[in-house]
């Protein structure tokens, strides 16, 4: 970009700085999309962007990537059934040892050193993430009963970026497996979140999925059955899908799917017209 291009882009930016000053921002990080470590750092640069425009983010990500490899180095074997991995007592403990202790801290570390304030902290911490068994096949799946805002609120006023990964907790002790996008979704509705981003490694509802160009850039939450019966939403799609609707219908204003491969895409999603991904409202 000339100068007179970024001059461009920052008055076209200016109502939407505008419009999310002093509002929380929720951005769920995750999956392949975390792989690339120059990428990695670029998205921790642009919410560092964000927190200093006046915008509250909070961060929510996952790392499956991250422990499916220590689950290998340990000499075990990762199982999924239905997309989710099945998690026994022993494989709680290893999720928790990855997530709140390996990607959560390097995230954080990541945030400080590109010049911003941030936390690290999981689902069990402030007893964030209050969970139960979403089905015994699954193990220590945590299905989200309560969430406890108190912790993310103080992080918040007092100028930090809470980075959370997704391990809940439940009153006898147990450790659970939170879907990432789930915990971002309830996270975001009990916050009130002005909107929620979902990163992934695709770049949104697609009306073709073999056609990267037919990207649906809005979607009404009463259009979904329909996008469902058309097959435009399938398969690994659905699930996602349904966690925008759920933030939705807990109060989120906004939800979006960009694609966390794309430098910056939270920067032109939220602060242009044109936007980079899906939008659903």
């Amino acid at each position: 970009m000339n100068k007179q291009e970024q001059a461009a882009f920052l008055i076209e930016a200016m109502p939407y700085i505008k419009k999310y000053f002093n509002k929380i921002l929720v951005v769920k990080y995750g999956g392949n999309a975390m792989i690339d470590e120059n990428l990695k750092s670029s998205v921790m640069r642009d919410l560092v962007v964000l927190n200093a425009l006046g915008i509250k983010v909070v961060l929510v990500h996952g790392g499956g990537p991250d422990i499916s490899q220590t689950i290998k180095q340990m000499g075990r074997e990762s199982r999924f059934i239905n997309g989710l991995r099945y998690t026994d007592a022993e494989t709680a403990e290893i999720v928790r040892m990855v997530l709140a202790g390996k990607t959560n801290k390097n995230l954080t570390d990541l945030i400080c050193r590109n010049g911003g304030k941030a936390v690290g902290i999981c689902g069990q911490d402030g007893h964030l993430l209050k969970c139960s068994k979403q089905s015994e096949e699954l193990g220590f799946v945590g299905r989200i009963d309560q969430v406890n805002t108190q912790v993310v609120t103080d992080l918040l006023d007092l100028g930090y970026v809470p980075v959370i990964s997704t391990v809940g907790y439940d009153d006898e002790g147990n450790i659970y497996n939170v879907n990432a996008d789930t915990a971002a979704a309830s996270i975001a509705g009990a916050l009130e979140a002005e909107s929620l981003i979902l990163m992934s490694d695709i770049r949104g509802l697609l009306e073709n999925k073999d056609d990267p160009d037919s990207l649906i850039k809005k979607v009404y939450v009463s259009d979904i059955p329909a996008l469902v019966k058309q097959g435009i939403i399938s398969g690994g799609m659905i699930p996602k899908i349904e966690c925008c609707k759920d933030a939705i219908r807990r109060g989120v204003k906004k939800v979006f799917i960009t694609d966390g491969r794309v430098s910056h895409s939270i920067l032109i999603e939220l602060l242009s017209d044109e936007g980079s991904g899906t939008m659903f409202v």
